[in-house]
């Protein structure tokens, strides 16, 4: 690669670094910068995600302390949320690249919409009462059941693509009756971060990672988590959702544009 490229890359990997740490969504910058770049598609979101993964998992050095007050619902959330991270790689693996090209903007449209919504999400859980913050005393076994579908269809969302699954799983436990966000926050970057982790196994093992792009976008992200995860506190979640939101809508005008 080009010292240009390889300087935009970098600079891609550490700007999604620090959206993930703030708000999440970084695939939003990587993803599109590499395919503007001449990358297939199939391997852009490859590579982008396996470049990631070491950084979101790196997030949940910030939620240690709830980690124990949510770890009762692992056993209730990981098992579909591996199968379905899983089976959404293995979908992309496996379908038509001319399919997953022609889904890409709409992917990416859908993601940038889920942030505009993000805020009457988060006011919409802010009010639900806790049923139990455990699900072997969940009061509606039916909202339990619900939640898990719903998890397993984002887990495989998650696993295809990727973007926006943190705002799909808030809005999961939203309806499971949680109030806290930091702990909601908690169970989402621990679940999010296993989708991501299947998914980046799958994606090495089937050999669609470029290796030399994904190190120097590892190097930005961990810079952009460490610096994100740092001063995100000073910067104004309404900000960081309209930047991203705006980010999102010129990438998808781009990507129809590049794809079509």
């Amino acid at each position: 690669m080009s010292p240009v490229e390889a300087i935009a890359l970098l600079g891609a990997a550490f700007a999604a670094g620090m959206i993930n740490a703030v708000a999440g969504g970084g695939t939003l910058v990587t993803f599109p910068v590499l395919i503007l770049f001449g990358v297939p598609p199939v391997i852009a979101n490859a590579t982008s995600t396996l470049s990631l993964v070491v950084g979101t998992a790196g997030s949940l050095y910030g939620f240690r302390k709830n980690i124990r007050e949510v770890q009762a619902w692992f056993k209730t959330f990981i098992p579909v949320s591996l199968v379905g991270g899983w089976l959404g790689s293995f979908l992309l693996t496996h379908g038509k690249e001319s399919t997953f090209s022609t889904l890409v903007p709409y992917l990416v449209l859908f993601a940038t919409l889920l942030f505009m919504l993000q805020g009457v999400l988060r006011r919409r859980v802010a009010h639900l009462v806790v049923l139990e913050e455990a699900p072997g005393h969940t009061h509606n076994r039916t909202h339990l059941i619900v939640a898990l579908v719903f998890q397993f269809l984002v887990s495989v969302y998650g696993g295809y693509f990727g973007a926006g699954i943190g705002i799909l799983m808030l809005a999961s436990l939203g309806f499971l009756g949680f109030s806290d966000i930091h702990k909601m926050n908690t169970l989402k970057n621990v679940i999010g971060s296993l989708i991501n982790l299947v998914a980046a196994i799958w994606f090495t093992a089937c050999g669609l990672i470029n290796w030399p792009i994904m190190g120097v976008m590892t190097v930005g992200a961990v810079a952009g988590y460490y610096v994100g995860a740092t001063y995100s506190q000073r910067l104004s979640q309404e900000k960081a959702r309209l930047l991203i939101t705006s980010i999102g809508l010129i990438i998808t005008v781009v990507m129809f544009w590049k794809l079509h």
